[in-house]
């Protein structure tokens, strides 16, 4: 069964462009590692909530070490506002 992952957050406003950059290292070294191409939608009126889909990954053990690996790597957590961070929804078909 592939699951598909949903993470949302919310950015602090006056680190957006960084944060950016953040997500593209993650996106970079997440699709190395386990083929699984990320992207990235921000919430209708509300552009500081950011959510990160990865779709149909096979190996739900390996893409959640891979990722977390890559979130570390990426210090996207010094971007987040204060007191919030990354949370995780997972849903298969």
């Amino acid at each position: 069964m592939n699951w598909s992952y949903y993470i949302y957050y919310r950015v602090d406003p006056a680190k957006t462009g960084a944060c950016a950059v953040a997500v593209e290292y993650l996106f970079d070294a997440v699709q190395r590692k386990t083929g699984v191409q990320g992207r990235v939608m921000k919430k209708r009126n509300e552009p500081l909530l950011w959510m990160e889909i990865y779709e149909n990954v096979p190996d739900e053990a390996s893409f959640e070490w891979e990722l977390a690996e890559a979130v570390t790597g990426s210090g996207i957590a010094n971007f987040l506002q204060a007191g919030s961070g990354r949370h995780t929804e997972c849903f298969s078909e």
